[in-house]
Formats: C-alpha cells, structure tokens, sequence
C-alpha cells in the first residue's frame, strides 16, 4: 500500500465530501416544503453517513484527516453560492439544475473511491469488502435519485415556455 498516495486520496475525498454534505443539506433546505422534499433530506442524510464512513476508513487506516482539507471542502460550497444565476435577487431554476448537476459528479466521485478501496480493504484488517459494497450500492441509489430529480427540475425550468 503506497501510504502518501492513499493519505493524499483520502484527504482530497474528505474535502469533496464535506462540500457534498454541505451542498446536499442546502438542496434539502432549500426545496423544504416540495412535495419531494423528504426524499432529499435523506439524500442529504445519507451523503453525510457517507462522509462518516470515510472518515471511520480513514482511523482504521491510521489517516489522520487534515484539517485545512476539510475547511477548503467548505468554503468551495459556500463560494460556489455566488455563481451568476440570472436573477439578482431571487433564486433561478436554473441554479437546481446545476447544483443536482454537481451533486450528482460528488457522488460519481465516492462511487469511484469505494471501487478504488476495494484492493485496499483485502490487504487491511478491519476493512470489509461487504462494507464496501453496501457503500456503492447506496452511491448507486443516490446517483438514481438524484438523476430522477435533474430530470424533473430540467423539465420544469427548462422546458417552460417564456422562461
């Protein structure tokens, strides 16, 4: 196991995690009172049990998580907030569409760091492979999910004429 490059993964990981926790809880804040609305607080619960996860691999892989890794995963969300939008004062479909859009590429990305631990956790005690791939199947469902909900918001603000 090549220790710098899995501690350097992992950390990078953590800092995507922490802004998809961030982004998929302002998504499920955001959308509160939509009818579908419970389906994207557990999308957001989920997301953060995942983040958990890695961070619980990480202790068992003695990685510590690097603090400032953590922070720059938090402030990427929060800067990506001030992207134009078309509309100055209110809130644009437009920006759903987008924030599902990059939601989804975060879980694309954990989806590929469960495959690429997978090598990992038969050389490491106290890794399950079974772990594993309850974590890709969960990816799995979430990419499901949030493909389902990309293609009502792009339907709605898209498609909608005078918009």
């Amino acid at each position: 196991m090549h220790r710098d490059a899995l501690r350097i993964y992992l950390n990078d990981h953590l800092s995507g995690a922490t802004s998809g926790v961030e982004l998929a809880r302002r998504i499920a804040r955001t959308h509160r009172s939509s009818p579908r609305a419970s389906e994207l607080r557990r999308l957001a619960d989920d997301i953060a049990e995942d983040r958990e996860a890695l961070r619980e691999l990480m202790g068992i892989l003695g990685i510590p998580p690097h603090r400032y890794k953590i922070y720059s995963g938090w402030a990427m969300e929060k800067a990506a907030r001030l992207k134009p939008n078309g509309r100055v004062l209110r809130r644009a479909g437009l920006s759903t569409i987008l924030e599902l859009e990059a939601l989804r590429m975060g879980i694309q990305g954990k989806y590929m760091l469960w495959r690429a631990l997978t090598p990992v956790a038969r050389l490491t005690e106290g890794i399950s492979t079974a772990r594993l791939d309850e974590l890709l199947d969960r990816a799995e469902s979430q990419l499901a999910t949030v493909e389902d909900l990309h293609l009502t918001a792009a339907e709605t603000v898209l498609s909608r004429e005078g918009s």
